[in-house]
């Protein structure tokens, strides 16, 4: 059965909360009396909700089943036209935390960053999906 699509409005706005919790730049801030800007944590729910609408967007702007792209234990696509995999784990997986995902997606870490303080894992010879991040609308 396939998921209900997140919509754009409640999508975008965890992942500015996400943001904003992971001090990167996002749209909304709380700023306190004394100037400085207070960030509540997001709540797990919060983090679920923008993992899984940046894997939507993802999906949807890349279609194919060649790249799956896994942000455990929130969810995983699979994406990028090309040579389609039918049983097993597929030939070329991408795999991160749910903060990193976010950071990635929408701009706020790089992929070759990411690479080199191994906090990506990427196998396979298609699994390089940095042309295809940030997201371009989210």
């Amino acid at each position: 059965m396939t998921p209900p699509k997140i919509k754009p409005e409640d999508g975008r706005d965890a992942v500015e909360k996400v943001l904003a919790s992971l001090g990167m730049p996002a749209v909304a801030h709380d700023v306190t009396h004394t100037g400085r800007v207070s960030v509540e944590p997001a709540s797990r729910e919060q983090l679920a909700l923008a993992v899984r609408y940046l894997l939507q967007r993802f999906e949807h702007d890349n279609p194919g089943q060649t790249v799956e792209v896994r942000v455990p234990p929130f969810g995983a696509v699979q994406a990028v036209d090309g040579p389609r995999h039918t049983r097993g784990t597929p030939p070329n997986v991408v795999e991160l935390a749910p903060g990193e995902w976010v950071a990635l997606a929408t701009g706020h870490e790089s992929w070759d960053s990411l690479i080199a303080s191994g906090r990506i894992s990427a196998s396979g010879t298609r699994s390089n999906i940095s042309a295809l991040l940030p997201l371009a609308e989210w």
